[in-house]
Parts: C-alpha cells; sequence; structure tokens
C-alpha cells in the first residue's frame, strides 16, 4: 500500500536537493530478493534480540516457554527518518524498531528473534519512506509476560513509535489479507495552488543554496524562493473556485481505475493496476501558524506504490497549471506518462480497516476506537506538528513545486489549456 513501502523513492519527478549540502539522487536499481536464509543470517547478526546478547549454550537449561496467542498489534508512528514501515536488510524501517522492542520485552523469545516468519509476523499496510501512521495493525504470535506489556514495550521504542494496544483473534488471523480496506490523510499548504512560477535554470549553481534538479542524465541549479516569496506563500489564501475544482479533481479518483500511471513499472495490461476508491474528501481549509492548509482524507481498498502522493500530485498541478480535468480521465488510459510524487511528509495512514472480520469474529474485534484519546494527542504532537514544522523550515513543497515548474524538459508539458498528451511526454 502507498503508500506503501520501504523500495525507496523513485524520481518520477526532477529531484531537488541544495547544491552544497546534499549528494545527487541514485537512480532506482532492480534488486535481487532476499533468501529467506539471508533474511534469518541478517536478523542474527545485527537486528535481532539474539545479537545484543549470547544464545545460551546447548547444555544449558532452554528458556522457559511462556505460552504464545495470535494477536492483532495496534501501532503508530512518525515515519521521519525511517526507510519505511517494513522489515528489509540494511535498512532502518518501522518494523525492525518493533519487532526489536517485542524481544526485549519478552514478547517474542529468544528463540523467535533471529526470523520475523517464525512469529507469523504481517502488516496491514506498508508505508514509504518518511509516511507516517496514526494507527496500523501487525500481526503476530505473542506472549504477554508481565502485568503491562504494552507498556514494557513502550518504554523501550522511541517515542515517535507507539504500541497502542493489542487484540486476541483467532489463530488464522492476517494482518493484510482480512484487512477491508484501508483510510489515509494527505496533508498540503494552500500556497501549492498558486500559479506556476518557472525559476531560470543554470549549469552552475550561483549560491550554495541551490536546488539541484535533472535535465535527462544532466545536473541542472535553479535557486530558491526568496524570504520574500516565502513570506507571499504564507498570506496565501486560497479561492472558493480553486478549491471546488481540486475537490472535482480528486473526485475523479472515485470508483475502479486503471492506477498503472499512479505506480512504477506496471504495464496499462498488468490487472493488479485495478484499483477501487471507496470515497475522497477534501476538508475547508484551516489556519496553522498563518499559512493555510488542506486535508485531504482517502478511503480505498486498497492502494499501490506511491499511488496517494502522485494522485494528489495529478489534481494539484492540473488545477494550479489550468489544465483540463480530462486529463485525470486519460491518464487511466493505455498511454504512459510521467507524473511526479507529492511530498511523502504530508502523508500518513489513519487506519486500516477490518469490517469484515469484526463482523464474523466471536472474539473482540478490531478496533482504534478505544485508544482515540491517545492517539489524537499522538497525532498532533507527532505528526501534524511535525508537518507543519518540517515545511516552515525547509520548504518541502516550494521545492516540489519549484523543480516541476523549472523543469526544462518535455516531461511535464501534458500540463497544457489543451489537456491534450503530447507524443515527446
Amino acid at each position: 500500500a502507498d503508500p506503501a513501502g520501504a523500495t525507496g523513492d523513485v524520481a518520477a519527478a526532477s529531484s531537488a536537493t541544495t547544491a552544497k549540502a546534499e549528494s545527487e539522487e541514485t537512480p532506482l536499481r532492480a534488486k535481487r530478493n532476499k533468501t529467506s536464509k539471508e533474511r534469518r543470517d541478517h536478523f542474527a547478526k545485527n537486528m535481532s534480540w539474539g545479537a545484543k546478547e549470547k544464545r545460551p549454550d546447548t547444555d544449558e537449561p532452554k528458556e522457559q516457554r511462556i505460552p504464545k496467542k495470535k494477536v492483532a498489534l495496534m501501532i503508530g508512528f512518525n515515519g521521519t527518518g525511517y526507510q519505511g514501515m517494513q522489515m528489509n536488510p540494511n535498512a532502518k524501517s518501522i518494523e525492525s524498531e518493533v519487532f526489536e522492542a517485542l524481544c526485549k520485552a519478552g514478547a517474542i523469545s529468544k528463540d523467535n528473534s533471529d526470523d520475523p516468519k517464525k512469529v507469523q509476523w504481517m502488516r496491514a499496510a506498508r508505508t514509504d519512506k518518511g509516511v507516517h501512521a496514526a494507527g496500523n495493525i501487525i500481526s503476530l504470535k505473542m506472549s504477554t509476560p508481565g502485568d503491562d506489556i504494552v507498556g514494557a514495550i513502550n518504554a523501550i521504542l522511541p517515542d515517535q513509535i507507539r504500541v497502542w494496544g493489542y487484540v486476541p483473534t483467532k489463530r488464522s488471523f492476517h494482518a493484510k489479507t482480512q484487512c477491508d480496506s484501508r483510510v489515509y490523510e494527505y496533508l498540503l499548504p494552500t500556497y501549492a495552488f498558486m500559479p506556476p512560477s518557472p525559476k531560470p535554470v543554470t549549469a552552475e549553481p550561483t549560491s550554495s543554496t541551490d536546488l539541484k534538479i535533472m535535465q535527462g542524465e544532466e545536473i541542472r541549479y535553479i535557486p530558491r524562493s526568496t524570504p520574500e516569496e516565502l513570506r507571499a506563500k504564507d498570506a496565501y489564501r486560497i479561492t472558493p473556485d480553486l478549491l471546488e475544482q481540486f475537490r472535482t479533481a480528486m473526485r475523479k479518483f472515485k470508483g475502479t481505475h486503471n492506477f498503472h500511471n499512479y505506480t512504477v513499472g506496471r504495464s496499462p495490461k498488468d490487472k493488479s493496476c485495478m484499483r477501487y476508491m471507496m470515497s475522497i474528501e477534501v476538508a475547508d481549509p484551516i489556519l496553522i501558524n498563518g499559512a493555510e492548509w488542506l486535508s485531504v482524507k482517502l478511503h480505498g481498498q486498497s492502494f499501490m506504490l506511491h499511488q496517494i502522493r502522485k494522485m494528489i500530485s495529478m489534481s494539484l498541478l492540473t488545477v494550479r497549471s489550468n489544465t483540463p480535468l480530462s486529463l485525470i480521465d486519460k491518464s487511466f488510459e493505455s498511454t504512459k506518462i510521467n507524473i511526479p510524487k507529492a511530498p511523502a511528509v504530508g502523508l500518513l495512514l489513519e487506519h486500516p480497516v477490518y469490517g469484515s472480520y469484526n463482523k464474523h469474529t466471536e472474539r473482540d474485534p478490531i478496533d482504534f476506537g478505544k485508544y482515540k484519546d491517545a492517539i489524537e494527542s499522538f497525532k498532533q504532537k507527532w505528526i501534524y506538528e511535525k508537518v507543519f514544522e518540517e515545511e516552515r523550515e525547509n520548504g518541502i513543497f516550494d521545492t516540489f513545486l519549484s523543480s516541476v515548474d523549472s523543469n526544462p524538459g518535455p516531461d511535464f508539458s501534458y500540463l497544457n489549456p489543451e489537456g491534450t498528451i503530447p507524443e515527446a511526454a
């Protein structure tokens, strides 16, 4: 799921980084799938509880066996600084942190600490690098030693990752396959709807703060927005007409469509690109620290890698460039186009939905509602405030839009008043 994945960002749009402080983004390479043995060896060496302490010799008494039960573990996190939700060798992931904490707290035994498959580990939704979650589910077989295993786990985890609780489930429960749908939220500042403003492109940087963009395989540079331009963006307020156009654009994604252009490496003939969007709602603007923001709630059966970020980007770019919204309809057809990804910082998984499971189970339902107050407090402090703070300090959306507006190539030439897709695009 989009947002879903620890595979890293693909340079769908021109990447923008400072010329002085940051290095060129490496291109996506095909990765060899890891074997089960390689994963086990990696965990035993680097990431497992057993990597921190020597396992007992075979002639010593074995660890006391504590009964395990299948559970749905409810978690939330700020994804900044992590390569995504899913465990991958040599990557800092949310799951790696949670797995390690469970091992240290005694919820996973030493004997099972070298391979998550031993405890039937599975997540409801993957998330991309830097993407957040107010609620996500991990299914696993877990022990519950002590009086407060949740408190013990949270005492080990960093503050930006929390376990809300757990629900005992039937032994066959699978967090991914039994998830009916997923709800995401995307936050973006309304100044993103200001008309395109291309900046001068140079072959060499003119300042140590210049942004780096790619023209084919060539590196080019553009200046950052000036303090006066940034103040104008903070003062911008979206008009009712533009807001309604954006709502109309987002509604075009409702229903079942071929989203092959909204992910990477998929053919239009790939049946897995057919995805069903149940509802999409754009809330009224709100003021945060003097700047205006929009919240978009998206409820879909499932999402592909980068799908939501590309959906937001396509709607935003068509509206701000005065491109006919019919372009979105054309993007579901067979023609391949390059849609840039909106920044990951604005995306969060609200929660997965288990309506069918809850309806048929005789056990307690999987319900984040009982942790509502704690989750809302976490969202405000560790997600919303961090999103607003990062935008204020680093101008993430300004950098993204400057790189698109100043792109000298034909990649985004489909953004035009006629709504046509040129052959070069």
